[in-house]
C-alpha cells in the first residue's frame, strides 16, 4: 500500500507539540473483513480519515463512498496552478461529490488537498469546450459561481439537484472562454470592502449551499 498510509501534513512531525491524528495498531484478535489492511491494523491509522473508516484500505473507503455520492459535479479552471484547486478538491470530498472536473492544464497544485484526492473522482477536460461536451451527454447543467452581471444570488435561487458547480481562478475569477459555455451563473453576497472572495471559499460556500438545498442530514 506504500504511501497511501501517510497523509502529508496532517500527521505530528518531529515532537512539534500537536496531538496525533488517527488511532494506534488495532487491539488483536484483528478484524478479518477483507476492507481492513493488516499493515494499518499492526502500526496504526494516522490518516485523515472519519472514525467509521479506520484501518480500511483506501479501495475500501473509495467503494463505499461510491455508493452514496451525491449527484453534484465540481468543476474549476487550472489555466495559472492555483494552489485553491487542492482546497476545493478537499471540500468537493468533504461534501460526497459525484467528481471534481479540472479544466485546463492536466497538472494541478495537490498540496492543498492533504491527499483527499485519493478518495475523489477527478476527471481532467483540456478546454471549457470540452467540459460542456460532457456535461450535455450526462444531461447536467453547468452552473458557474461568480459575481458577474446577469448572475443570481445563491441566497435565493436553490441549485439544482444535479448540476456541475463551476469556479474559475483565483483573482480573474471565471474565464472569458468558460462563461459562453455556462448555462446559469450564481452570486454570492458579500457585505465587505473586497471586490471577490477566495475561490476554495466560494466553492465551500456553494456546495454547503447545495447541501442545506438537498440533504437532509443524519
Amino acid at each position: 500500500m506504500g504511501d497511501e498510509h501517510g497523509d502529508g501534513g496532517d500527521t505530528d512531525k518531529g515532537g512539534s507539540g500537536l496531538p496525533e491524528v488517527g488511532v494506534g495498531p488495532h487491539p488483536k484478535p484483528w478484524p478479518t473483513d477483507e476492507r481492513y489492511d493488516r499493515e494499518l491494523l499492526a502500526e496504526g491509522d494516522r490518516r485523515n480519515v472519519v472514525d467509521a473508516y479506520r484501518y480500511w484500505t483506501m479501495e475500501a473507503i473509495v467503494a463505499d463512498l461510491d455508493t452514496r455520492r451525491h449527484p453534484f459535479h465540481v468543476a474549476i479552471e487550472n489555466w495559472q496552478h492555483d494552489f485553491n484547486i487542492g482546497t476545493v478538491v478537499r471540500a468537493a470530498n468533504a461534501f460526497l461529490a459525484a467528481e471534481v472536473h479540472i479544466v485546463g492544464k492536466r497538472r494541478w497544485n495537490r498540496r492543498g488537498a492533504m491527499v483527499t484526492d485519493r478518495y475523489q473522482h477527478v476527471r481532467h477536460h483540456p478546454t471549457p469546450e470540452d467540459l460542456r461536451a460532457w456535461a450535455d451527454e450526462n444531461d447536467l447543467p453547468l452552473i458557474g459561481i461568480d459575481n458577474l452581471p446577469g448572475s443570481t444570488p445563491l441566497e435565493h435561487d436553490p441549485l439544482p439537484q444535479r448540476c456541475v458547480l463551476v469556479f474559475g481562478q483565483e483573482g480573474p475569477g471565471l474565464s472569458d472562454q468558460m462563461r459562453p459555455v455556462l448555462d446559469q451563473c450564481r452570486s454570492i453576497a458579500q457585505f465587505g470592502s473586497t471586490r471577490s472572495i477566495n475561490a476554495g471559499v466560494a466553492a465551500g460556500i456553494a456546495m454547503h449551499s447545495w447541501i442545506v438545498e438537498h440533504v437532509e442530514p443524519s
